[in-house]
Protein backbone atom coordinates (compact mmCIF):
# COMPACT_ATOMS: atom_id res chain seq x y z
CA UNK A 1 0.00 0.00 0.00
CA UNK A 2 1.53 3.60 -0.54
CA UNK A 3 1.85 6.44 1.53
CA UNK A 4 -1.08 8.26 -0.04
CA UNK A 5 -3.27 5.19 0.96
CA UNK A 6 -2.07 4.17 4.32
CA UNK A 7 -2.22 7.88 5.38
CA UNK A 8 -6.47 7.44 3.47
CA UNK A 9 -7.12 4.56 5.16
CA UNK A 10 -5.92 5.72 9.19
CA UNK A 11 -7.65 8.46 8.69
CA UNK A 12 -11.21 7.04 7.72
CA UNK A 13 -10.64 4.29 10.53
CA UNK A 14 -10.71 7.33 12.38
CA UNK A 15 -13.81 9.20 11.14
CA UNK A 16 -11.31 11.84 9.73
CA UNK A 17 -11.39 13.17 6.03
CA UNK A 18 -8.09 12.95 4.15
CA UNK A 19 -7.10 16.13 3.21
CA UNK A 20 -4.53 18.23 1.50
CA UNK A 21 -3.53 19.73 4.94
CA UNK A 22 -3.02 16.35 6.30
CA UNK A 23 -1.22 15.15 3.39
CA UNK A 24 1.49 17.96 3.81
CA UNK A 25 1.47 17.11 7.65
CA UNK A 26 2.32 13.58 6.85
CA UNK A 27 4.69 14.22 4.32
CA UNK A 28 6.58 16.89 6.29
CA UNK A 29 7.21 14.53 8.79
CA UNK A 30 8.16 11.26 6.50
CA UNK A 31 10.48 13.34 4.49
CA UNK A 32 12.46 14.62 7.56
CA UNK A 33 15.17 12.74 9.44
CA UNK A 34 15.18 15.20 12.54
CA UNK A 35 13.58 14.92 15.38
CA UNK A 36 10.71 17.84 16.06
CA UNK A 37 7.96 19.26 18.20
CA UNK A 38 5.09 19.85 17.03
CA UNK A 39 5.24 23.54 16.56
CA UNK A 40 8.21 23.07 14.86
CA UNK A 41 6.77 21.08 12.31
CA UNK A 42 3.45 23.70 11.83
CA UNK A 43 6.35 26.45 11.46
CA UNK A 44 8.57 24.63 9.01
CA UNK A 45 4.99 23.70 7.09
CA UNK A 46 3.73 26.99 6.86
CA UNK A 47 6.69 28.86 5.96
CA UNK A 48 7.46 26.33 2.75
CA UNK A 49 4.09 25.74 1.49
CA UNK A 50 1.67 27.56 -0.26
CA UNK A 51 -1.19 25.43 1.41
CA UNK A 52 -2.83 26.93 4.64
CA UNK A 53 -2.48 24.71 7.22
CA UNK A 54 -3.73 25.75 11.00
CA UNK A 55 -1.72 24.80 14.10
CA UNK A 56 -5.03 22.72 15.49
CA UNK A 57 -4.60 20.38 12.75
CA UNK A 58 -1.08 20.02 12.58
CA UNK A 59 -1.33 18.76 16.30
CA UNK A 60 -4.76 16.44 15.86
CA UNK A 61 -2.77 15.04 12.69
CA UNK A 62 0.05 14.41 14.71
CA UNK A 63 -2.17 12.11 17.48
CA UNK A 64 -3.08 10.46 14.81
CA UNK A 65 0.05 9.24 13.56
CA UNK A 66 1.37 9.06 16.35
CA UNK A 67 -1.94 6.21 17.46
CA UNK A 68 -1.66 4.49 14.14
CA UNK A 69 1.93 3.81 14.77
CA UNK A 70 3.42 5.50 11.53
CA UNK A 71 5.07 8.43 14.09
CA UNK A 72 6.80 7.94 17.09
CA UNK A 73 6.67 9.69 20.07
CA UNK A 74 9.94 11.08 22.07
CA UNK A 75 8.93 12.70 25.62
CA UNK A 76 11.52 14.20 26.72
CA UNK A 77 10.26 14.78 30.62
CA UNK A 78 10.44 18.27 30.69
CA UNK A 79 6.60 18.52 29.17
CA UNK A 80 8.05 18.72 25.54
CA UNK A 81 7.52 16.35 22.71
CA UNK A 82 9.57 15.40 19.92
CA UNK A 83 8.41 13.32 16.74
CA UNK A 84 9.81 11.52 13.90
CA UNK A 85 8.46 8.92 11.29
CA UNK A 86 8.27 4.94 11.84
CA UNK A 87 7.85 3.97 8.05
CA UNK A 88 10.63 2.10 6.91
CA UNK A 89 12.80 2.39 10.08
CA UNK A 90 14.83 0.11 12.06
CA UNK A 91 14.58 0.24 15.26
CA UNK A 92 16.65 2.13 16.92
CA UNK A 93 17.07 4.14 20.76
CA UNK A 94 18.32 7.68 21.73
CA UNK A 95 20.85 9.42 23.29
CA UNK A 96 19.72 12.63 24.85
CA UNK A 97 21.74 15.64 26.12
CA UNK A 98 20.45 17.67 28.49
CA UNK A 99 22.36 20.40 27.75
CA UNK A 100 22.70 20.97 24.13
CA UNK A 101 19.24 18.88 23.26
CA UNK A 102 21.73 16.50 20.80
CA UNK A 103 20.12 13.28 19.82
CA UNK A 104 21.59 10.28 19.04
CA UNK A 105 20.43 7.34 17.66
CA UNK A 106 21.55 3.98 18.45
CA UNK A 107 20.86 0.36 18.05
CA UNK A 108 22.74 -1.98 20.61
CA UNK A 109 22.21 -5.99 19.72
CA UNK A 110 23.20 -6.55 23.75
CA UNK A 111 21.02 -4.45 24.89
CA UNK A 112 17.82 -5.78 22.80
CA UNK A 113 19.15 -9.52 23.74
CA UNK A 114 18.78 -8.42 27.69
CA UNK A 115 15.55 -6.77 27.44
CA UNK A 116 14.02 -10.02 26.03
CA UNK A 117 15.83 -11.63 28.59
CA UNK A 118 14.66 -9.32 31.42
CA UNK A 119 10.84 -9.55 30.80
CA UNK A 120 11.24 -13.58 29.67
CA UNK A 121 12.80 -14.19 33.38
CA UNK A 122 9.50 -11.81 34.83
CA UNK A 123 7.19 -14.40 32.75
CA UNK A 124 6.49 -11.50 30.07
CA UNK A 125 7.13 -11.24 26.14
CA UNK A 126 8.64 -7.74 25.19
CA UNK A 127 5.83 -6.19 22.66
CA UNK A 128 7.49 -2.43 22.55
CA UNK A 129 9.81 -0.68 24.04
CA UNK A 130 10.91 3.14 24.43
CA UNK A 131 14.66 3.33 25.46
CA UNK A 132 16.01 6.68 25.80
CA UNK A 133 19.35 7.85 27.64
CA UNK A 134 19.37 11.39 29.07
CA UNK A 135 23.22 12.28 29.56
CA UNK A 136 25.62 15.14 30.13
CA UNK A 137 29.05 15.99 28.79
CA UNK A 138 31.66 14.64 30.90
CA UNK A 139 33.26 17.14 32.95
CA UNK A 140 37.01 17.12 31.55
Amino acid sequence: MNQINILKSILKSEGLRYTQQRQTIWDEIRESKEHRDAEEIYLIIKKKNAINVSRATVYRTIDVLVKNNLVRKMELGDGRALYEHKIDEEHHDHIICTETGKIIEFYNEKLEQLQDEIVKEHGYELVRHVHQLFVKPLKK
